[in-house]
C-alpha cells in the first residue's frame, strides 16, 4: 500500500510539473480546437457567403412601378447584374417547365467542357429527322461535319434540338452523361430547384427550373465571350460538309422577335441577345441580356406568357424600367 501511495504521489508531481512547464497547454486545448475548426471546417460556409455577395438576391416578390401585368404569367424578373439588385420579381421560386431556355445550360456545359474547334460528325440521333415536324431543328443531317462552335449557333440562334443532341454526344459521348453534367453545374451555381432530363427542353415531367435559377445559370453564361458572341449574332452560316463530302449551305436566324424585327425593341437600352423557349405547358418564355446607356448589364426573364405578343409586351415593360444615365463601364 505504501509503494502504491508513493507511486501515485510521484506520478501526480510529474504531471503537475509537466503542465506548469508546458504553459498549461492541456487547459488551452479548447481554444486550439476552436481555432482549427474556424480555419478548416467552416471554409465552405464562408465561400458560399462570398459567392452570394456577387448575386442578386431576393426572398420573394419585388414590386416595381410600370412592371408588366404578371397575373397572366408564370414568372417574371428584372436583375441589375452589376448592382446586385432585384428590381422586379414575380414568382421567381416557382418550379416551372423551361422549354428551350434549357439550352443556355447546354451551351454553358459545352463551353466549359468542350473544345469549340472540334469537328463533329452528326449522328442519326442528332439529325433533324429524329424530331417531330413541329419541333425546332437546325436542319442537321446524319453525316454532316461541322465544328462544336457552329453547333452553339444552331443551339442558341435557331434553337435546334438536333444541335443540342449533337453537342451532348460530342462533349460527353452520350446524352445521359451530358445531362448529368448539366445537373452538376446547376448545383455548383446554387440552382437547387432545377433538374434537367435532356439538353434541349422538350417536355418531361421531371425537367424543371425556376426563374431565379435561370438567372443564376444565364448570369454565369454571360461571363463567357463565346456565349455573348453567339446570342448577339443577327444570323449565322455554318461551314457544313455533308455526308457525301460536299459543302452544304444553311443559314440560322434568331428565334428572338426583337432580333428579327417582329417586335419593337425597347428604347434607351441595347439588347444584346437571349434565349427563347416555347412548349404547350411552359408557355412562351424569354431570358434576355440588355445594357443601359452606361453599358451596365441587366437580365430580364419572362416565363409562361400565353402568346408571343404578350411575351414581348411584358418583356418590353420590364426592360423599359432599366434606369437611364448610369455610369459607364470602366
Amino acid at each position: 500500500m505504501k509503494c502504491i501511495g508513493n507511486y501515485f504521489k510521484t506520478t501526480a508531481a510529474v504531471l503537475c510539473g509537466t503542465i506548469l512547464l508546458s504553459g498549461c497547454s492541456l487547459f488551452e486545448t479548447k481554444d486550439v480546437v476552436t481555432e482549427y475548426e474556424t480555419e478548416n471546417y467552416n471554409q465552405n460556409i464562408y465561400q458560399a457567403s462570398l459567392y452570394a455577395e456577387d448575386l442578386c438576391v431576393t426572398e420573394g416578390n419585388v414590386e416595381m412601378s410600370g412592371a408588366p401585368d404578371a397575373s397572366g404569367l408564370h414568372a417574371a424578373a428584372l436583375f441589375d447584374v452589376n448592382g446586385g439588385e432585384v428590381d422586379f420579381a414575380y414568382q421567381v421560386f416557382d418550379k416551372l417547365y423551361p422549354a428551350s431556355t434549357t439550352k443556355i445550360m447546354t451551351a454553358l456545359v459545352a463551353i466549359l467542357y468542350g473544345d469549340l474547334s472540334e469537328e463533329v460528325t452528326v449522328s442519326e440521333a442528332a439529325s433533324a429527322s429524329s424530331f417531330a415536324a413541329d419541333e425546332s431543328v437546325a436542319e442537321l443531317q446524319q453525316g454532316d461535319v461541322l465544328t462544336l462552335k457552329d453547333l452553339l449557333y444552331g443551339l442558341l440562334l435557331c434553337s435546334g434540338n438536333d444541335a443540342a443532341v449533337a453537342i451532348a454526344e460530342t462533349v460527353s459521348g452520350n446524352v445521359d452523361d451530358f445531362v448529368d453534367l448539366m445537373n452538376e453545374e446547376a448545383r455548383k451555381l446554387m440552382a437547387t430547384q432545377t433538374h434537367f432530363e435532356n439538353p434541349h427542353g422538350l417536355h418531361s415531367d421531371n425537367h424543371y427550373t425556376t426563374a431565379y435559377d435561370l438567372y443564376l445559370i444565364f448570369n454565369e453564361c454571360i461571363k463567357h465571350d463565346e456565349f455573348i458572341e453567339v446570342i448577339s449574332a443577327d444570323s449565322y452560316t455554318p461551314d457544313i460538309t455533308g455526308a457525301d463530302g460536299n459543302p452544304r449551305s444553311v443559314e440560322w436566324e434568331p428565334t428572338n422577335f426583337y432580333a428579327t424585327g417582329e417586335a419593337a425593341s425597347p428604347q434607351n437600352v441595347t439588347l444584346v441577345g437571349g434565349k427563347t423557349g416555347t412548349t404547350k405547358l411552359a408557355g412562351n418564355c424569354l431570358v434576355l441580356l440588355s445594357k443601359d446607356d452606361g453599358g451596365q448589364p441587366y437580365i430580364s426573364i419572362v416565363m409562361g406568357a400565353d402568346t408571343k405578343d404578350l411575351l414581348y409586351q411584358d418583356m418590353t415593360a420590364l426592360v423599359d424600367n432599366i434606369p437611364e444615365n448610369t455610369e459607364s463601364e470602366d
